[in-house]
């Protein structure tokens, strides 16, 4: 794919149904993206497609309009119980689910096709009341689609399309078993059509594929084009005191409108946000710690523009579409180079263009190779002038703090009872007494004088000291019998 972000081919060519092209020209949207030229031809022809392409490039559009197609133009299969999907979306994360709702809601909007949304983290029986009135399209995370299904809410003998959004994101976060649990439940796959999606195309996404999917024609993109073309990247290398000062003033200088700073862990998320609040620039933090309520709330105001800057874990680095955001800062580098290309790809979405700014601090520089082997070319190293250095109080970073260790199942101290057990030794309690045991017993083998002569004769000498056997009492049954001198115990 090229700078062209936009191909020739008119929507109005592919003969949609008249409902969606109406919803087309009322959102925009003209010409066809270059992964939606590749893919709606043989989705619309009834083909299973394998598409590698990245975040915002129009593949949800892509997904939602061939199977929309072929649900109003097609009769239902003959196992269809009115109220029961005939297509199912699966996605990753809440985030991207929603994202992949709203999108439907926007291109369907004229076609009377009903559509349901699941996912964990909301009111189970309020989201379970969809089902009730039917549903058309089924979209959702696997677990929580799980849930329903095995409670008998709806069936999936009838689903006659199968989608799979960021599939190597399953085997990312483990839900790949889910994943084929869902697909063995729909309709056999002779009878369906399946389209994966994925920001790579491995091995185990190809085996995936082939191995519920009928012959998956395989669409790439170019590899150069990884990260978008219209994403200006740039890497700083400043020492890890340095990054919050360099940061407040990028963020200035390059008088960034709407912002997402990327950090590893939510603890650097809190104080990144919490120092730029102090500094005066409206934060707020978006980790897998922020209920589902008041997350939708949070992109809300970042989205409509109330808050300029969003610190976030990689938790949002896959299906938010939050659009005009006009820089990424990766102020810790990621350690996987896939979430590399997802952070930056918040920016220049749909044709617009965008910064990627990274820290390549001494703690995740070690990670810049593998980014730049991955996206296929080396970033721009950027220097820092002085004046980049926002003169803000002193600030150094935190660690976590540590979970205090519980201790417990010896006499004399501590806690007793079942907690003490837990945290002793036994099966399961490996943790700190293990630990504590194994260093007890490494300071006596150094506190250990060394072997000679004098103290290995004075230990010969030194006369045994035989255990005795306490004799058994009358109630015990007499005497106790007579044992081996090595039975004996304490």
């Amino acid at each position: 794919m090229s700078e062209q972000v936009l191909t020739d081919v008119d929507f109005h060519s592919l003969e949609l149904h008249p409902t969606l092209l109406k919803g087309l020209d009322e959102a925009g949207f003209q010409r066809l993206t270059p992964i939606q030229a590749l893919t709606l031809p043989p989705t619309l022809a009834g083909e299973d497609i394998a598409g590698q392409a990245q975040t915002g490039t129009g593949k949800t559009a892509a997904f939602l309009l061939s199977l929309m197609q072929r649900l109003l133009s097609k009769p239902a299969l003959a196992e269809h119980r009115p109220g029961d999907p005939r297509a199912l979306i699966l996605a990753p994360t809440r985030e991207l689910a929603i994202q992949i709702h709203k999108d439907a809601e926007l291109l369907g909007a004229y076609t009377e096709l009903r559509l349901g949304l699941a996912y964990g983290g909301i009111d189970y029986e309020k989201q379970r009341r969809q089902f009730d009135q039917g549903v058309d399209i089924l979209i959702g995370t696997p677990g929580r689609l799980i849930d329903y299904y095995k409670q008998h809410v709806y069936t999936l003998r009838a689903a006659e399309v199968v989608v799979l959004d960021e599939a190597d994101r399953m085997f990312d976060l483990g839900f790949i078993k889910d994943v084929r649990y869902l697909m063995r439940k729909c309709a056999p796959r002779e009878q369906r059509q399946g389209m994966l999606f994925s920001a790579t195309l491995s091995y185990r996404v190809m085996e995936l594929a082939y191995e519920h999917m009928n012959s998956p024609r395989k669409v790439e993109v170019e590899a150069k084009t990884v990260t978008g073309a219209r994403v200006v990247q740039k890497v700083y290398f400043p020492a890890s005191e340095e990054k919050l000062p360099l940061l407040v003033g990028l963020l200035d200088q390059m008088e960034a409108q709407r912002s997402i700073v990327f950090v590893n862990t939510k603890h650097a998320a809190e104080q990144v946000a919490g120092r730029l609040n102090q500094l005066g620039l409206p934060t707020v933090v978006l980790s897998g710690d922020v209920p589902q309520n008041k997350r939708q709330v949070l992109l809300g105001r970042f989205a409509s523009g109330e808050l300029a800057i969003l610190v976030a874990t990689d938790v949002a680095a896959r299906g938010l579409h939050i659009p005009e955001v006009s820089h990424v800062f990766n102020f810790d580098l990621p350690q996987d180079p896939e979430d590399y290309v997802h952070r930056i790809g918040r920016t220049a979405r749909f044709g617009a263009s965008g910064d990627a700014v990274s820290f390549a601090c001494d703690r995740y520089a070690i990670s810049l190779p593998d980014i730049e082997a991955y996206i296929g070319h080396k970033i721009d190293t950027a220097s820092i002038d002085p004046e980049m250095i926002a003169k803000t109080p002193a600030f150094h970073f935190s660690r976590p703090p540590r979970k205090p260790e519980r201790r417990g199942g010896r006499p004399g101290g501590g806690r007793s009872g079942s907690a003490g057990r837990r945290s002793g030794s036994g099966a399961g309690g490996g943790g700190s007494s293990n630990r504590r045991r194994h260093e007890a017993a490494e300071g006596e083998t150094q506190s250990k004088p060394e072997a000679t002569a004098d103290n290995a004769a004075a230990s010969e000498n030194k006369p045994k000291r035989r255990r005795r056997r306490r004799p058994r009492s009358a109630a015990d049954g007499g005497a106790a019998p007579a044992t081996h001198p090595e039975s004996t115990t304490e």
